[in-house]
């Protein structure tokens, strides 16, 4: 008897220690929706939270610490029995190594989000087929989160999340819902994104955010190379223009301006100064709206 309770223990240990990717933070608000039934988004809430937490994602063993921190922020707007109507934030950010900051990484609004839900069903994913546009759309941003996480710690290492993420695309194009074509008047939904991480064209972003972040960031816990962070953050940064000269006024790269603009230059206002007269054009030429602030950077 005390053999099987010791081998129960020993299972349940190993289960605890191989945790999920995802520690997914959810919230689903209705500001403009009388909500008579809030236990219904309240157990909406709950379910997509166990789907992106207890569900695993891919091959490999995740330590309960390695897990990666991200939140999702569903607004729903309109609802019609069983069909709603809203936007999805999603917001993913990496630690720095010895650090307590998180960088961030993805901050993104999806406006293209109507999906069916049932209280109390299920929801199921299946990788090869397309079963409802919430889970869809929900395991597509988690294969390009725990890719771009991958790419950030290993040079081009998201590439087969992102190869997942473009087959979620192929399966819900099918659908009558919005987001998954190439056509329709955007460039800058689900469609346009797994492209962008996919091309060769932009090869430059992503080996950028593996420099960026595992050879600038993780470096400058070290007083003795803060230098030589600053230094691969700029060269990550100045990339930037061979893939704007590529494709102009990319959606990745909104992307990242979005998510970096602030932390760029605060990491230039502080600390050692390197020369970035050259880096502050670019920043300017790629990300207009922000001219101002790079324009004072270095003089903090």
């Amino acid at each position: 008897m005390k053999y099987w309770i010791f081998c129960i223990s020993i299972i349940i240990s190993c289960n605890f220690l191989q945790a999920q990717e995802l520690n997914a933070r959810v919230q689903v608000l209705t500001p403009n929706i009388q909500a008579t039934n809030k236990q219904l988004y309240d157990n909406m809430e709950k379910a997509i939270r166990e789907f992106l937490n207890n569900r695993k994602w891919t091959n490999e063993s995740y330590s309960i610490e390695e897990r990666i921190d991200c939140q999702f922020v569903i607004t729903i707007n309109s609802r019609s029995n069983n069909n709603f109507s809203g936007t999805i934030q999603v917001f993913y950010s990496r630690p720095i190594y010895k650090s307590d900051y998180k960088s961030p990484i993805l901050v993104h609004q999806d406006s293209d989000f109507d999906f069916e839900y049932l209280e109390f069903d299920r929801l199921d994913f299946a990788p090869n087929a397309y079963l409802s546009n919430l889970t869809s759309i929900l395991a597509y941003y988690t294969y390009i989160i725990i890719g771009l996480d991958h790419d950030t710690y290993s040079a081009m290492g998201g590439t087969e999340f992102y190869t997942e993420a473009q087959n979620i695309v192929g399966n819900a194009q099918s659908s009558n819902n919005s987001g998954w074509n190439s056509f329709g008047g955007s460039n800058k939904n689900r469609y346009w994104l797994s492209d962008n991480l996919s091309s060769p064209a932009f090869d430059n972003y992503r080996v950028g955010l593996y420099t960026y972040h595992r050879q600038g960031l993780d470096l400058m816990h070290d007083a003795s190379k803060i230098r030589m962070g600053k230094t691969n953050i700029k060269t990550a940064l100045m990339s930037l223009k061979k893939v704007n000269d590529q494709r102009r006024n990319s959606f990745i790269l909104q992307l990242w301006f979005d998510a970096k603009q602030a932390e760029i230059v605060k990491i230039f206002n502080k600390g050692e100064s390197i020369p970035i007269g050259d880096l502050k054009d670019l920043l300017i030429e790629l990300d207009p709206n922000n001219s101002s602030s790079y324009q004072t950077m270095g003089q903090g």
